[in-house]
């Protein structure tokens, strides 16, 4: 079993088609699910979504102890991305200064993680990081990465960042594509993909609407499917089984409208992946324990999956924040070295170099 460091260490090509594979057909994956700490616990963490949350739980008790909160007895949990875009665009300015504190104390603390990934060895060099994760697609989340990247600025630290370009809920699906060699996907008009959180689960269909050259880049989500499995809290196999019938359903809706499907699925969750698609740790906001050494998320899947074109499914499996991360290797080609964080329920990291062969 290997810890990140080892990963860093050992650059050596790997099968094409490992779960967890370092070399893939666009990039070298140079490190990813980095589980930096200090004496507070995980360094990532602090820049979460639930981070976001308890910032913002911060300022309501204190504004609570001598006047108003704006947000009533609305529980912090509870008060949306738009409802915080919208309170720091009206023309109230307490409500206004309220949200743009949250968003300044919030990008202090992503300029602080961001820093102290910079030092590592296997993101040095990096010329640009791209941001996903549903809060970044907001105006809060906008402005939290805009004024991370000043304070970086302003510490001689110069660092593009940038929002993953795709819609966040089919980022995870789209890079994919990009797990797979040209020779699987020749012939085939789309792939299945699955994006599995600690929140959500989103499946879906890819169309790779292939070029020429058999380039993927304007790969598309075609149909997708979304479980918030968090609110039902199921067990492993009953959440196996609702993703394999999520699956079937897409399996059935592609073939009744002629859409080609590659036996494939390239399945983004989080956690440090094994070669033989076991999750070696990172698995901890799972429904169950996804991380005990008898189980295996291909084998399982795979099982409960029909057959494609006469085939069984080939099912490749990767870190989260790498398969998000792909997403954007169309947009990556000016620069050498890259890399990616995700905020979510926690906070997915992952290092490329763009291959040249």
């Amino acid at each position: 079993m290997s810890s990140p460091k080892e990963l860093d260490a050992d650059a050596r090509p790997q099968a094409p088609l490992a779960h967890g594979g370092r070399t893939l057909p666009a990039v070298t994956v140079d490190t990813y699910n980095e589980e930096l700490r200090d004496d507070d616990g995980f360094v990532g963490d602090r820049a979460s979504r639930r981070a976001f949350r308890a910032i913002l739980a911060d300022w309501r008790d204190r504004l609570a102890e001598h006047s108003k909160d704006p947000f009533g007895d609305t529980p912090t949990e509870e008060v949306s991305k738009a409802k915080l875009d919208k309170m720091m665009a009206s023309d109230d300015p307490k409500s206004a200064a309220l949200v743009h504190t949250v968003v300044e104390e919030f990008a202090a603390e992503l300029a602080t993680v961001v820093r102290r990934f910079l030092r590592l060895a296997s993101w040095k060099d990096t010329e640009r990081i791209v941001l996903g994760g549903g809060l970044i697609a907001s105006r809060i989340g906008e402005l939290s990465m805009g004024r991370a990247a000043i304070l970086l600025t302003g510490a001689g630290i110069s660092m593009e960042l940038c929002p993953i370009r795709n819609h966040p809920d089919e980022a995870g699906l789209i890079g994919a594509v990009q797990l797979a060699p040209s020779w699987i996907l020749a012939g085939h008009d789309a792939i299945l993909a699955a994006d599995i959180g600690g929140t959500n689960v989103r499946v879906g269909v890819v169309e790779l609407n292939t070029d020429k050259r058999g380039s993927v880049a304007e790969a598309d989500v075609w149909k997708r499917q979304h479980w918030r499995h968090l609110d039902d809290k199921p067990a492993r196999e009953e959440a196996i089984d609702r993703i394999a019938d999520m699956m079937s359903k897409l399996i059935e809706r592609a073939e009744d409208e002629k859409v080609k499907l590659a036996p494939f699925m390239g399945i983004g969750c989080p956690g440090l992946i094994d070669e033989h698609g076991a999750i070696l740790k990172g698995g901890q906001n799972l429904p169950g324990n996804w991380e005990d050494e008898g189980f295996n998320l291909a084998v399982a899947l795979g099982k409960r999956l029909p057959r494609i074109g006469g085939h069984d499914v080939f099912i490749q499996i990767h870190n989260d924040a790498v398969v998000q991360g792909l997403s954007e290797v169309p947009n990556m080609q000016d620069v050498s070295h890259w890399g990616v964080m995700t905020i979510g329920t926690g906070l997915g990291n992952a290092r490329f170099t763009n291959r040249t062969d």
